[in-house]
């Protein structure tokens, strides 16, 4: 497999026939005592014993393997590299019949500090420049595991989505010297029509041009560019994130069987760019959140313009029914 970018889009593909994913019948390659159990990177035991480890593995199938360097190389107008990076599963659980929105906040609290753990972790290899954390839940999301695991991604390049952000929290931060995604959150709050929780210091709401129907972010109040140091240096406030989470995926999934999970944070700023130029004021311009795209098996509506998005729902009308939801 290689990495091929898109002079045009300038995103990145993965192209290959090796991503054929291994079958393994019979038994979950996640619980305990499973015969040929991928590698484990990191063990994560909680403090007080009220949940049972969480822990990183090796991807059975990666994508990216942490082995050699890129070695970009042109190809006439064409960009390709190797395949270079780190693709892992975090297990939330050893229990193999508890998602997060069924977990105790204690238990996704030490979830959230094993992925905080591993993305500073993986910032520390020079060759990484984005390290992200998902989960896909549901087959229409490409939902790979039957056992409750999330996936993490280090790559030598920064997602198109997240470039996008970058330029445009960098604009906007150039003009008014203020954070994009604070001047957004403070209107939401007080408009108050796509909110849809409040807890601590954590707010959920309907984006206000969601690209799906019941598109749903999660955000910190105050300013804080980066998932990772935040959840370190403010393990105080976990237990409100961890609520939070469990009450929006509670609501997502009263609404819709399958849904996109991505976490979206700084890129690593140890690997400086003099090209791109984001990284100078990125702590200050950027602000790190959780975007969680429910998928709906109804009311599809074609339209082929990619980076155009329908959806029959607006965010306010989404924002009301999900705050009418009974969540415990």
């Amino acid at each position: 497999m290689e990495l091929r970018k898109d002079p045009i889009t300038r995103s990145w593909v993965i192209v290959g026939d090796d991503v054929e994913r291994q079958q393994h019948s019979g038994y979950c390659l996640f619980c305990p005592g499973a015969p040929n159990a991928p590698q484990v990177i990191a063990t994560l035991h909680s403090s007080d014993h009220s949940a049972g480890p969480v822990m990183a593995m090796v991807h059975p199938s990666p994508l990216y393997r942490i082995e050699g360097e890129p070695h970009r190389h042109a190809e006439g107008i064409y960009d390709a590299m190797n395949t270079v990076g780190a693709h892992e599963v975090l297990v939330q659980s050893i229990r193999h019949d508890i998602e997060l929105w069924q977990s105790s906040d204690a238990e996704i609290s030490q979830f959230l500090m094993l992925a905080a753990q591993r993305i500073q972790d993986l910032k520390g290899d020079l060759r990484f420049k984005y390290v992200t954390l998902f989960k896909n839940y549901g087959a229409p999301a490409g939902q790979e595991f039957d056992h409750p695991v999330s996936e993490l991604t280090a790559t030598t390049f920064v997602p198109r989505r997240v470039l996008y952000e970058l330029r445009a929290s960098r604009d906007y931060y150039m003009e008014k010297e203020r954070c994009v995604f604070c001047d957004t959150l403070g209107q939401e709050i007080r408009n108050n029509v796509r909110i849809v929780e409040s807890h601590g210091n954590y707010v959920a709401l309907c984006p206000f041009a969601s690209r799906v129907p019941y598109e749903i972010w999660i955000m910190p109040r105050p300013h804080e560019s980066s998932f990772e140091r935040s959840i370190a240096s403010k393990a105080a406030h976990l237990g409100e994130l961890s609520t939070l989470i469990r009450r929006t995926l509670q609501r997502v999934m009263s609404i819709a069987e399958s849904f996109h999970l991505v976490l979206h944070t700084v890129p690593n700023t140890y690997q400086k760019s003099n090209i791109l130029q984001y990284w100078k004021t990125v702590d200050e311009d950027y602000h790190w959140h959780i975007e969680i795209l429910p998928i709906l098996a109804t009311r599809a509506k074609p339209y082929f313009l990619k980076e155009v998005y329908y959806t029959h729902i607006s965010s306010e009308a989404a924002a009301e029914k999900y705050r009418k939801l009974a969540i415990r």
